[in-house]
């Protein structure tokens, strides 16, 4: 460990000479001490570069302090390659661009940082692609794909990643920069470093040539080591196409241990026009496994496996449940994937035909579904892409663990193989979870251990026997995710002392100093080394009485059957939350760009601390102790949760079920406690307490934004962003003129439910929603306090202050008006999603018990409702066309986290001609009081300007923009200058005049 000062000099010179970002403190070290492996490094410090020019002063800096550089990208490595006591040099931030790019060579040149996914979205207009598909591919980037030379579903077709690289940039320990490429141009402009370094190369090479062929496994997925047969090719497809030798590929693969990737050039596929996808059930996972060897024999672009765990786990996830079981037939022990894909749609649909008769033949009639619609593919192909991370979301101590997952044997061998390990994990009293690569004998298997207490002596057992099985079939130990911390002393096994010096001898070539990644692939720990294990010896967190209940995650699991104990039965001293924090196992899902709503502030921020994973690591090692004892109640921790919008897009998009919204909740609690309330945070959250006043007074209370210089002076001495418009106080409440509807004994009734902000802000959506659903034949009861004090509330304005007391307080008040109708079966139907949702989601975390429960299963919001009653043909709503023919919707963030946008599709598709367009969004960046906050304003924008704002300002001046959030409507309204409507409000434009009755 470096010590103190020495570290301080080593971050003030990069503070000085670069102009990169330094992060030195403790809190930062430990959010990259993890990656998505079992083990736990804390750095010498971080480095975030922004310039080229920066990491090349950075390496001559660590060289100069004699400190190690790690270079790393996406941090989702499984193995622990991106761990280490060096300086960590973050590349994804800023060094993420398209350098050069040559559409009729196919080829393009990036910096490391960018990810797979961006590259794909930027290649996709010239009908490109880079092909090395990895199931990572919306957060890991090309650097980290090339240091561990990736593979991919799709590498049976496209080969590797050593196979579609073709030349590398690249720093060496002591400064040289050289372009590592074809040898044989290589050496006529290279340095003469890198000239003596390729000859000292090639002579070990040669020198150990017939070594090389008699311990290089030959199959493709061989990635162990490094890459010394590309003077003398060992695997089934070949490295070159010319058999030149090419220096790049001896690059691949060595895990940043030999050198620093500036720019890296790729080539390029054509994107497959036409794809059909085969999804073929077997109720024996052996015949599964038997059946791959004679199936990709028909030529398909992938086949990959999914077991019956990462079914059933998929079937539980409620953004994967609709996908996973259109591929079902009955209940199978496993499902293969079988891809065709080419020019013709046509063409790859007889290839499924052959597929449906090559399984009739095997004796497996009726057991294909057949899928050519490429929306239901790519559905599913993300299910399976999440497969791992699926598995990592079983609750309790035991997790599937990585380290013998890569493992690669021939494939005819390929159902024996899964077989003999199956009978090691039973002797050692637990099961895998199995999953990928059935094409190239590459299985993924997770065997469950507890790495708290026994699970390091079994990882070491089962390592062994399984070693033994490798070799008898030939195979190779590593064959996909690397070597890392958990594999470099399987280097040895696997090429013997010999080929073992041999790498030695290139390592120190190229890095002399032993500077480059240290411990990885050669002079490398144990893999069961328990010093460097995330849950170190002792590990525990700290005691602490939650505000919340998580006792539904402090459970213990049994690993052979997966099933859980009773809640509040697994020993956390933090009542469960320490054991719900440690869900996240660093896979980095939460990085990804394109899709769903996580992480809305770290898609502004680009920083790891603003990230879920990143958050949840803070908050691990803060409950643990690891930070220091008082860091759980901190400033620095408050930081790091500063910017989560509590938007709950983890809630649904995590795979593992990371819920960082009930957990800033749960830390404002006992941040509050010791911190107190500033007068801002009182005034939002105390505000249906003193709401009813407000209204009284409203034109008092509006002066903020109409008398000059009041917003100024309200962000001065309260926080409140001068450029924002506060919301507009209502004298004319709908709960002040609203009354319910006549009883009548021939109606079904239901509950309206207006929530604070709909009541005092926004009445005309509640008095919409009121008129649409007495049109629709509703008797409609109007929610209402027993003691009649002030109108119900979800309490989430509480609640967003850390003062879960008094939201559980108002959670009893809405629970003891509602249970009478709840009892009774009526729904109660709300209008604001983030309000509404707080009683199926919160609501049941307070601990009030089976009342809770009962309204959380009959409360649904506004759409929700009129969806369910048109699906089931119980919807008598008389609508007319409107002059505006599109409609563009934003869905709210709780609406996305809970599965309720497609309900306003729904409903909004009632009205006659009217075109219904959804915007692809994260959170709209308002979230509730968040983006009124003048320490939040600019971020807060900077989430609209993403995606919402430019939809909203690039449609026609007739389109109705629809959100149903509060806070939604008001960012909409600030920031592009267009009203946007509740859909109640639409609905009731739409009614038939002669059935609207005035309320």
């Amino acid at each position: 460990m470096q010590k103190l000062s020495e570290r301080h000099a080593l971050g003030k010179r990069l503070q000085t000479e670069t102009t990169g970002e330094v992060l030195f403190d403790k809190f930062s070290r430990g959010r990259y001490s993890t990656d998505a492996s079992i083990y736990q490094v804390e750095p010498v410090g971080v480095f975030v570069p922004r310039t080229e020019g920066d990491v090349s002063i950075a390496i001559d800096i660590a060289r100069d302090a004699g400190v190690p550089i790690l270079a790393r990208g996406g941090g989702t490595s499984q193995c622990g390659q991106t761990v280490g006591q060096a300086l960590v040099i973050d590349n994804s931030k800023y060094l993420n661009g398209v350098v050069s790019f040559d559409k009729d060579a196919m080829t393009v040149t990036v910096q490391p940082g960018i990810v797979l996914d961006h590259l794909n979205a930027w290649l996709k207009p010239h009908g490109l692609w880079f092909p090395v598909d990895v199931s990572t591919a919306a957060q890991c980037t090309i650097g980290g794909m090339t240091g561990n030379n990736s593979c991919g579903s799709r590498s049976l077709h496209y080969g590797n990643m050593v196979h579609n690289v073709l030349s590398i940039e690249a720093w060496l320990s002591d400064g040289t920069q050289a372009l590592f490429t074809d040898m044989t141009a290589m050496l006529q402009s290279a340095p003469q470093r890198v000239r003596k370094l390729a000859d000292k190369v090639a002579a070990i090479a040669y020198r150990e040539k017939e070594e090389i062929a008699a311990r290089f496994p030959k199959v493709m997925r061989r990635v162990g080591g490094y890459n010394l047969d590309v003077f003398h090719p060992q695997s089934e497809r070949p490295y070159t196409s010319d058999g030149s030798v090419n220096l790049a590929h001896l690059l691949v693969g060595s895990e940043g241990t030999l050198a620093y990737s500036r720019s890296i050039t790729l080539r390029l596929a054509p994107l497959p026009r036409a794809k059909a996808l085969g999804i073929v059930n077997f109720n024996s996972f052996h015949k599964a496994m038997d059946s791959a060897q004679h199936i990709v024999k028909l030529g398909p672009v992938a086949v990959e496996l999914v077991d019956r765990t990462m079914i059933e786990l998929a079937r539980g996830n409620p953004a994967f449940r609709p996908t996973i079981e259109k591929a079902l037939i009955g209940a199978p022990d496993a499902i293969l994937l079988v891809e065709f894909a080419g020019e013709d749609k046509a063409e790859q649909v007889r290839k499924l035909k052959s597929l449906v008769d090559l399984m009739s033949d095997l004796g497996l009639p009726g057991s294909v579904v057949e899928m050519a619609d490429d929306k239901e593919q790519k559905e599913l192909w993300e299910v399976r892409k999440a497969g791992l991370n699926i598995m990592m979301s079983l609750k309790g101590d035991g997790k599937p663990v990585s380290f013998i997952e890569d493992c690669a044997v021939p494939l005819e061998h390929l159902a024996e193989y899964t077989d003999c390990l199956t009978e090691v994990f039973a002797k050692h009293g637990t099961r895998g979870t199995w999953y990928a690569h059935a094409s190239v004998g590459t299985l993924h298997v997770r065997p469950i251990l507890d790495m708290r207490r026994d699970g390091g002596a079994k990882m070491r057992a089962i390592a062994e026997e399984a070693a033994f099985f490798v070799r008898k079939y030939k195979g190779a130990f590593s064959g996909e995710h690397g070597d890392g911390l958990v594999r470099s002393e399987w280097v040895d096994w696997q090429f013997g002392e010999r080929l073992m010096g041999a790498y030695r001898e290139v390592k120190d070539a190229f890095d002399p100093a032993g500077l480059m990644n240290p411990g990885k692939i050669v002079r490398a720990t144990k893999m069961d080394d328990a010093s460097l294990y995330r849950f170190k010896p002792g590990y525990a967190p700290i005691q602490l009485e939650t505000a919340l209940d998580w006792s539904s995650w402090n459970v213990q699991n049994d690993p052979v059957t997966e099933e859980t104990s009773a809640p509040g039965t697994g020993g956390d001293p933090a009542g469960g939350f320490a054991k719900a924090i440690e869900m996240c196992n660093n896979n980095g899902h939460c990085r990804k760009f394109d899709a769903g709503t996580m992480c809305p502030s770290y898609r502004v921020t680009k920083d790891e601390k603003h990230l879920t994973r990143g958050r949840a690591n803070t908050l691990r090692l803060a409950v643990s102790g690891q930070l220091g004892p008082d860091a759980f109640t901190s400033e620095e921790m408050h930081a790091t949760l500063d910017l989560c919008v509590s938007c709950k897009g983890c809630k649904r998009d995590c795979p593992t079920g990371v819920d960082m919204a009930k957990m800033k909740a749960e830390f404002l609690y006992h941040y509050r406690k010791k911190n107190g309330l500033r007068v801002k945070d009182k005034l939002i959250a105390y505000m249906p307490r003193y709401a009813k006043w407000a209204s009284r007074l409203a034109p008092l209370f509006n002066l903020r934004d109409t008398l000059p210089g009041a917003a100024a002076l309200s962000e001065k001495l309260l926080g409140f962003s001068a450029q924002r418009r506060l919301p507009q106080w209502r004298s004319d409440t709908f709960l002040a003129s609203a009354r319910p509807s006549a009883n009548t004994a021939n109606l079904r009734e239901v509950v309206l439910f207006a929530d604070t902000f709909n009541n005092y802000f926004e009445s005309e959506n509640a008095r919409a929603a009121l008129r649409v659903l007495e049109a629709a034949g509703y008797q409609v009861h109007i929610a209402a306090a027993k003691d009649e004090a002030r109108p119900l509330c979800c309490g989430r304005t509480y609640l967003s202050a850390g003062l879960v007391d008094e939201a559980r307080q108002e959670a009893r008040r809405t629970i003891e008006a509602l249970l009478p109708f709840v009892e009774r079966g009526v729904p109660v139907i709300g209008l604001e999603p983030s309000c509404l949702l707080t009683m199926r989601d919160e609501f049941l975390a307070y601990g009030l018990g089976k009342a809770a429960e009962k309204l959380a299963a009959n409360a649904l919001l506004f759409e929700e409702f009129l969806a369910r009653e048109a699906k089931a043909g119980e919807l008598k709503l008389k609508l007319k066309a409107l002059p505006q023919k599109t409609a563009l919707l934003h869905g709210h963030c709780h609406q996305k986290a809970f599965d309720a946008v497609k309900p306003v599709q729904v409903v909004l598709g009632l009205i006659p001609d009217l075109e219904v367009k959804l915007i692809e969004t994260s959170c709209c960046g308002m979230a509730g009081s968040f983006g009124y906050e003048a320490s939040h304003y600019e971020v807060s924008m900077k989430m609209a300007e993403l995606s919402l704002l430019p939809a909203v300002r690039a449609a026609a001046p007739d389109t109705v923009i629809v959100a149903d959030g509060t806070s939604c409507r008001h960012q909409i309204a600030d920031g592009a200058n267009r009203e946007a409507l509740h859909v109640a409000r639409l609905l009731e434009k739409a009614l038939d005049a002669s059935v609207v009755r005035d309320a």
